[in-house]
């Protein structure tokens, strides 16, 4: 289903090339095509973008499994797997959302939003702010593996009234942390390109890179 028009995407590897296994060691690992350079990869993972401009077109079932799975698949410490996710593609729910205060209103343009429900134990906020910023990533770049764009919606301090407001409209429990959701569609070039907020460019390594000591 991965859209292979979209010029940030590798080319689509040869199913028939030889593999290694990703991780070098365990042969049970899935692997990447010999075929497919790291070169493409690096290039993919460099140009994972935050946008906020979506078609008014449904996100497939098979697509959204795939990028959940790899969001389930996501590395947490001592694997507590400290989440739960509640997907929203309902209109209502959506303009719901994007109708709080802070960087949310890009909401009601997606047809698809994944909300990140942290567990919140009282002891462990520091690590589930890791947790989530690590799982975040991953469904964005599982997302736009697919073809598809996405951007963070942050819903705040927990606690504060944005992330109380929306546990309220998803009917989630007090307890829990809610901060994240993640915008999900098929790009609207044309709104992203008259966009007067998209930003671009990233520092030099020169000036943020440090050997051997400060």
């Amino acid at each position: 289903m991965t859209d292979q028009s979209d010029p940030r995407l590798p080319t689509a590897p040869d199913p028939n090339a030889s593999a290694t296994p990703t991780n070098g060691m365990d042969p049970e690992m899935p692997a990447l095509p010999a075929s497919l350079p790291a070169s493409a990869i690096t290039a993919f993972l460099r140009n994972l973008r935050n946008i906020r401009h979506y078609q008014d077109r449904p996100v497939p079932d098979e697509i959204l499994h795939d990028i959940l799975e790899v969001a389930r698949w996501s590395g947490s410490a001592k694997n507590v797997q400290p989440w739960n996710f509640v997907v929203i593609r309902d209109r209502r729910t959506l303009d719901a959302l994007a109708k709080q205060p802070g960087f949310v209103r890009h909401v009601d343009r997606a047809p698809l939003g994944i909300m990140l429900v942290m567990d919140g134990a009282s002891d462990q906020i520091a690590q589930e702010t890791f947790d989530e910023g690590r799982l975040t990533e991953r469904i964005m770049l599982a997302a736009d593996a697919h073809g598809l764009v996405s951007s963070i919606a942050w819903f705040g301090a927990n606690g504060g009234p944005t992330s109380v407001a929306a546990k309220d409209i998803l009917g989630i429990s007090p307890e829990r942390l809610v901060r994240t959701l993640i915008s999900i569609g098929y790009p609207d070039r044309e709104g992203h390109a008259a966009d007067p907020n998209g930003l671009s460019g990233r520092k030099p390594l020169a000036e943020t890179v440090h050997y051997d000591r400060w």
